[in-house]
């Protein structure tokens, strides 16, 4: 995407790098950055693109406080006109988690409502040391729209989820780190290049079986362990046929890196 519009679209080499371009807004989320997100995983996941692993970060001093409410209080008219901002929103989000490829965040500043919710949607998240991380809705009246009482209670439990939510408070990022919302604290001047290396690291695995290792993990939170233990036994089998399982063990027998293919 070109200069000046709220989502930068680029690549390090094998990292697709989602950026969100509006730090005079706040990062605030729109239609056009919900829809462009998904364009840009279609993009990111076309065969034969190359790239292995997406980042997603922000502009500016902060990750981003929510939705964009000059866009909400224009929709406000009828429940179809809700839904159509709302949608796409929930759409983009469960594209991060159903991506075959590994998503990282990177959080500055504020994540908040939205914002937070989009970082819950990411497999894994870093964050700044002095950035803070809440829900206000109900602070306004307003509930969370983007997938966020759903996500934040399985991250975080029910009674810390509905503290953060009752309370509208925000946290730190050692709080976030404690609870298990983020993996990563480091400070602020290094969050750029921890992310991207994080990424450029996971771009050097086996492609396939991440795809494979976040399908199981994502599948745990959504059916019984018997079905969950089924479908890793189905996995890895499958697993041990597949080439980068081939490669994988001939460099650990001859003491090389793998050498993983497209």
């Amino acid at each position: 995407m070109s200069d000046g519009e709220p989502l930068v679209v680029s690549r390090d080499g094998p990292v697709g790098i989602v950026e969100l371009a509006r730090p005079g807004k706040f990062n605030s989320l729109s239609i056009a950055i919900t829809k462009g997100l998904q364009a840009a995983l279609d993009g990111f996941e076309a065969p034969g693109c190359g790239i292995r692993v997406v980042l997603v970060r922000a502009q500016g001093k902060n990750f981003c406080t929510g939705a964009d409410l000059d866009e909400v209080l224009g929709l406000r008219g009828e429940a179809q006109q809700v839904r159509s901002f709302i949608g796409p929103a929930h759409c983009a989000l469960r594209r991060l988690e159903s991506s075959p490829l590994p998503v990282v965040v990177a959080c500055q500043g504020l994540a908040l409502a939205g914002g937070l919710e989009l970082m819950m949607a990411c497999d894994v998240a870093f964050a700044a040391a002095d950035a803070r991380f809440g829900d206000q809705h109900a602070q306004y009246g307003l509930l969370p729209g983007f997938g966020g009482s759903q996500r934040l209670t399985r991250i975080v439990g029910v009674r810390r989820a509905l503290d953060l939510f009752f309370s509208a408070r925000w946290i730190d990022a050692g709080t976030a780190l404690q609870w298990g919302l983020v993996n990563y604290v480091v400070e602020p001047e290094a969050l750029a290049d921890a992310a991207l290396d994080y990424s450029r690291t996971l771009a050097t695995r086996s492609r396939s079986g991440l795809a494979t290792m976040k399908r199981l993990a994502r599948a745990s939170l959504e059916g019984s362990l018997d079905a969950g233990l089924a479908l890793e036994e189905a996995s890895v089998v499958d697993g041990l046929l597949h080439e980068d399982a081939s490669e994988g063990l001939a460099a650990f027998r001859a003491r090389r890196t793998p050498r993983f293919g497209a």
